[in-house]
């Protein structure tokens, strides 16, 4: 009997009876057979010693599959695992999933992992490679699993089997002297591991919770290619040196307070940049008809109550009390924003209305998650929410797109992944509604020209949105954007406007987001631009270096001129060499160093040096500041 079996390119293979992966690759050419990883039946992902079945699709998966990096990872997790129980034959295994950029795996030991057991354990794991030992998977029975990692010791792996559903297979794999309980799949053998490092080595309680114990996690990366993982290194290592908490000391931008947990400070450079993205955002609300207003921070629970914010969001909110009245400090704008839009009649000749916020949010963040900018208690978003009518949804999407776009090509964002949620099983209002509200975004999606991905049900009850992701110079993702479709909240609050015929209707909510929280956009760009940043957002845009006391009085005079077009300048009248003076300056990363001396004095013109191109020669002073002005004026 053979196996008829339905190949990518439309093509039929015929394999005898009992074959498997293996055997389609072999049959296919000796260059395939060496280079498969696994294979994917009907879509599913399988180990590459897997029966095949009759009529069914089969793909041969490869290094140059999209899967097969995450396959990798998840072999080489496995790999660590096997190399710390041949190094401590004590230790208990725990989880070892696939993660962003690499993997972990979570150990209980007699003491923590040090940096020098991680080059102890990677030496093993490349002997373990070499050794090219076969991966082979085995189905167990529950009571066999149980009995088995029980004799073990493996106490962690028992408590994972009694968390796996009664009705999924449980299966464990074999890797030499080495055995865990995973559902697989795994590359054939140890020796098609590609290349990998072990990062670093942190603490985990299992299962996320304090009140278990404390495990040992080793962190880890793996790649294809030597190649390729060289060049991740030397990414993280450059995302080291742009690391904005970093660069926020040594920069003098913000810093942090145990007084104020999670709660930033910024000093005078840094408030000057954020400042600086305040006004850009301004300026566009004006541009695209915005109303900008003010709202109070501490509002009575009531109010979060109708919202639904008490219910669903307290945990995150902190809260107060005062003459017998309980309050809560606002996690977020939009009930205030209805409070505001229900204070007065609305016809439909005033729609839509466009408010923006930069009040000051509070959020509860566990201490745990929070990280330096990026995750903070006390924040403010470039906040708006826009009231329309159903029919102005994709109207008000499309000028939200033009919005994004010019902001995002701004600070240099010009690729935009964007995604397209739609409605959740669970949900409120009428199908007809949604199907209006989804495809309204989709169109201004289109109509735009951006290509996005589906994301079915990931909408929220309320309604659909359109989440954007941008990538740094490092081509790191940052979710920041977002276009949120409410019908519920203005339900809520008996939101009316009366419609042309004279009946009232409710009128939708679309909040909206372009940078998100400043202070999470300000780190990002920060690391985006290694603080070096544009000369519109530098705290100090040029910086003049006498050589000697002779050119002081030409400093001051020359920074008078700056002040008053608005340049931000600043003196170093310090008793130090030029050298020294421009040294600093660059480790400040001023974008413009004017050189004074005795010829600058005699000749009226500067000698200019720039933080990237170096020493720019002699320029008329005229000439520079209207140069540096329209860099300004254009946020070039």
């Amino acid at each position: 009997m053979s196996l008829a079996i339905h190949l990518p390119d439309q093509s039929i293979k015929e394999l005898p009876d009992g074959a498997t992966g293996e055997t389609l690759a072999a049959s296919i050419g000796p260059r395939l057979a060496q280079a498969a990883l696994a294979i994917k039946v009907e879509g599913r992902l399988m180990d590459l010693s897997t029966p095949l079945a009759t009529g069914t699709h089969v793909e041969i998966i490869t290094n140059k599959s999209p899967e097969s990096l995450e396959l990798l990872r998840h072999s080489t997790a496995h790999l660590l695992a096997h190399a710390v129980k041949r190094l401590f034959p004590k230790t208990q295994v725990g989880i070892g999933p696939v993660i962003e950029d690499g993997f972990y795996y979570d150990f209980k030991v007699d003491r923590p992992f040090t940096a020098d057991d991680l080059i102890l354990i990677e030496a093993e794991m490349k002997k373990i490679v070499k050794e090219d030992i076969r991966v082979t998977r085995e189905v167990l029975s529950r009571p066999e699993a149980m009995e088995r990692f029980k004799q073990m010791g493996e106490h962690f792996k028992v408590d994972i089997l009694a968390e796996i559903p009664v009705d999924e297979a449980i299966s464990g794999y074999h890797q030499g002297d080495f055995y865990d309980l995973c559902r697989g799949p795994h590359i054939p053998r140890t020796g098609k591991a590609g290349a990998f490092k072990l990062t670093h080595v942190a603490g985990a309680y299992w299962k996320g919770d304090e009140k278990n114990p404390m495990l040992s996690r080793i962190y880890g990366t793996a790649f294809h290619t030597p190649k390729e993982l060289e060049d991740y290194l030397a990414l993280i290592e450059e995302a080291k040196r742009r690391d904005h908490r970093k660069l926020g000391k040594e920069l003098d931008l913000f810093s942090f307070h145990p007084e104020a947990p999670a709660s930033p400070f910024f000093h005078p450079k840094g408030t000057t940049v954020y400042n600086e993205l305040v006004k850009y955002m301004r300026e566009l609300y004006f541009k695209y008809g915005y109303q900008e207003v003010i709202t109070p921070q501490i509002l009575d629970t009531n109010l979060w109550r109708t919202s639904g914010h008490m219910d669903n969001y307290s945990d995150n909110m902190y809260f107060t009390e005062a003459e017998e009245r309980d309050f809560a400090v606002k996690p977020m704008n939009c009930p205030t924003h209805c409070l505001m839009f229900a204070s007065t009649k609305h016809s439909y000749r005033e729609l839509p209305k466009r408010i923006a916020d930069f009040g000051r949010l509070h959020r509860l963040e566990r201490s745990g998650v929070t990280h330096g900018l990026t995750r903070v208690r006390s924040f403010c978003q470039d906040d708006a929410h826009i009231f329309c009518t159903e029919a102005q949804i994709k109207q008000e999407s499309v000028a939200f797109l033009d919005l994004l776009k010019e902001v995002y090509a701004t600070f240099g964002f010009h690729e935009v992944k964007v995604a397209l949620s739609t409605r959740p099983a669970k949900r409120l209002g009428a199908d007809e509604t949604w199907d209006q509200a989804e495809k309204a975004l989709a169109d201004a999606l289109i109509d735009r020209g951006y290509e996005f991905t589906m994301n079915p049900g990931e909408g929220a009850f309320y309604g659909p949105k359109i989440e954007f992701q941008v990538f740094d110079a490092l081509k790191r993702s940052w979710q920041l954007g977002t276009l949120q479709l409410d019908f519920l909240l203005p339900q809520r609050f008996h939101l009316k406007y009366i419609q042309s015929d004279g009946t009232e209707a409710h009128p939708v909510m679309l909040h909206r987001a372009i940078l998100g929280s400043l202070e999470r956009f300000f780190g990002i760009l920060v690391e985006h631009c290694g603080g070096a940043f544009p000369v519109w957002l530098a705290p100090v845009q040029m910086i003049l270096l006498p050589i000697t006391d002779r050119a002081n009085a030409m400093a001051e005079k020359i920074a008078a001129q700056a002040h008053a077009l608005g340049i931000r300048a600043e003196l170093d009248l310090r008793n130090e060499k030029v050298n020294a003076k421009i040294r600093d300056a660059q480790l400040q990363k001023i974008p413009y160093m004017v050189v004074l001396g005795d010829r600058e004095v005699e000749t009226g013109q500067v000698a200019l040096r720039h933080r990237t191109q170096g020493d720019l020669g002699q320029k008329p002073l005229e000439a520079l500041l209207a140069e540096i002005s329209q860099e300004i004026r254009a946020r070039a």
